[in-house]
């Protein structure tokens, strides 16, 4: 059987993937933050992990790596409601086997832990300026490691303009 790590601070979704994935066979431990997914990880080997893109203030980015340094096999796959091609790039070049937007149901995550998920769909149309604009903003704010004073003065725009800009869902959500 396998083990997966949920790592997820919206609880309520991490009980429900779970709970699917349990179903599936699989056996299940959820960490609402970085604390405690990497406690779970000392007491646990696990063969696979989804972590979230944002855990509050934190990047699960930086997770990602320091679970990789701690167990090198682990298979993650990156869940995020915020996704960006930047994010996306940014994940897999740090060691994320997939990377997928929620929502995302149970069979899609089975899939990608197993490597069988293939390429996320890619849309039809063109992405629309406002999109373009999100896009490179998370661009921007990878090459800045996240800093959001950094990203907004290489952007010339307000720390607070910017932060108010992340803090809404990526158009086309």
């Amino acid at each position: 059987m396998s083990r997966v790590l949920i790592v997820d601070d919206d609880a309520a979704f991490a009980r429900a993937l779970a709970r699917g994935l349990e179903r599936a066979g699989y056996e299940t431990t959820v960490a609402l933050d970085r604390e405690g997914a990497l406690a779970a990880l000392e007491e646990t080997p696990f063969d696979h992990a989804c972590v979230d893109l944002r855990l509050g203030a934190e990047s699960g980015l930086d997770l990602l790596e320091a679970l990789l340094e701690r167990q090198p096999d682990l298979i993650v796959v990156v869940l995020t409601g915020y996704a960006s091609i930047a994010t996306a790039v940014e994940a897999t070049r740090r060691g994320a086997r997939d990377y997928r937007a929620k929502p995302v149901g149970v069979a899609e995550v089975i899939a990608a832990l197993e490597g069988e998920a293939g390429e996320p769909a890619i849309p039809e149309e063109p992405l629309s300026l406002s999109r373009l604009k999100w896009e490179h903003i998370q661009r921007v704010l990878q090459e800045h490691d996240g800093n959001i004073s950094a990203a907004a003065r290489d952007l010339g725009i307000h720390r607070r303009s910017l932060q108010r800009m992340l803090d809404k869902n990526p158009p086309g959500t």
